[in-house]
């Protein structure tokens, strides 16, 4: 039997769900809690082997706050060492999130600064792959704070420093990557479910500002600072952008590149700055916790998460495990808090069966305020009918 759920948000951990559903079964289990590299992604890594590491940085206002990423020395934490290679995984919401907000949003000046420390303290520390959760941002920055921490300047036509948060950099003129730290021979990984690009319709500014809190004209004036961004980074330092020197916006290059508008553009600044490379949240962080090992002679596969519904489908967690399980011939079951799927749609994403707090207790606040004690009477129930 091997447990491998993501959180159920507001209420429990994964490592917590995994512990709950485990203890509801009454049976040996295997627990492996999973993240699609979103908000719990160092929670659940850390729960799997990895060491946290907390250092003060700077969150999302500028302001100190205590954040963390996950290390291990030879890059996993289950099966043989994954050549030796010193591995963190850094959670950009763990510095720069919508929860590290202390008074609301702050669409305009947010910055992604935070998450840059972070990925400075595990360079330093001799980190030979660097796996960056991408989802839960704050800032609509272009990722310009994570490369300011690293070393780049952002300057306007006076040579002086842009103030922080996406806004600024409409003054943007030069970028000066003279004193960017040394990250050759470093693998980075950007794990995440978004596809967008920097700009456009679909772009960074368009579809993410407005959670962020950015008004219809505050929207305008991000997608103008992204896009000014993307032709400076193509005029000063060579980078393939996705603007011409005409001002023309076009898809292609790295601002173009599917999910380069990730996490307010932080995309963009890990392609362009880091040389990674975009995997699939869920299936990186899979191989990565030794999941296909794992998964071998399990009779079930029990997976889910907070709300099984539509976002489901598009790459998160349960759709994963459920994926990588088919292909071991092994049957997955869910359990949720709630579920909008059919059971035809649950079928054909792989998952046989569903078992939600709400066929419990139908009062949504109870089963926040109740999820642990409620998911071992819920676990209980798969184990009656399935075990």
């Amino acid at each position: 039997m091997l447990v491998a759920p993501d959180k159920f948000k507001g209420s429990l951990t994964a490592a917590e769900v995994a512990a709950r559903v485990a203890a509801g079964l009454g049976v040996p289990a295997v627990e492996l809690p999973v993240a699609d590299g979103g908000d719990g992604t160092v929670d659940a890594v850390v729960a799997c082997g990895f060491t946290r590491v907390t250092l003060e940085v700077s969150g999302p206002t500028g302001l100190p706050v205590r954040a963390s990423y996950a290390w291990h020395p030879t890059g996993t934490p289950s099966g043989p060492p994954d050549e030796g290679r010193p591995t963190a995984v850094v959670e950009l919401s763990e510095a720069s999130g919508l929860r590290r907000l202390p008074g609301g949003h702050e669409p305009l000046t947010a910055t992604s600064h935070g998450t840059g420390e972070l990925i400075a303290d595990a360079v330093a520390r001799g980190a030979r792959r660097i796996v960056l959760g991408l989802g839960g941002s704050a800032s609509t920055d272009g990722g310009a704070g994570l490369a300011r921490a690293l070393g780049a300047r952002f300057l306007d036509a006076d040579g002086k420093e842009l103030e922080p948060g996406g806004a600024a950099l409409t003054a943007l003129d030069r970028i000066d990557i003279s004193g960017f730290a040394d990250v050759s021979g470093i693998e980075f990984v950007v794990a995440s479910d978004v596809d967008n690009p920097l700009l456009g319709p679909h772009g960074a500014a368009a579809v993410y500002g407005p959670q962020k809190g950015a008004n219809p004209a505050e929207v305008k004036l991000l997608e103008a600072a992204l896009t000014r961004l993307a032709a400076v980074a193509t005029r000063t330092h060579g980078l393939v952008g996705a603007v011409e020197h005409d001002g023309t916006p076009r898809p292609m290059g790295v601002a173009g590149a599917p999910g380069a508008g990730a996490a307010g553009g932080a995309g963009f600044a890990a392609l362009a700055f880091l040389g990674a490379e975009i995997r699939p949240g869920i299936d990186y962080l899979l191989d990565l916790l030794g999941f296909n090992e794992l998964v071998r002679g399990a009779r079930l596969v029990i997976t889910g998460e907070g709300s099984l519904d539509e976002q489901s489908l598009r790459g998160k967690a349960p759709i994963g495990v459920a994926q990588a399980a088919a292909k071991a011939g092994v049957p997955v079951v869910a359990v949720c808090g709630r579920r909008t799927l059919s059971d035809d749609e649950l079928r054909a994403a792989g998952i046989e069966a569903a078992y939600a707090l709400t066929d419990l207790e139908p009062d949504p606040e109870r089963c926040m305020a109740d999820a642990a004690a409620l998911l071992e009477r819920l676990a209980a129930r798969l184990a009656a009918d399935r075990l």
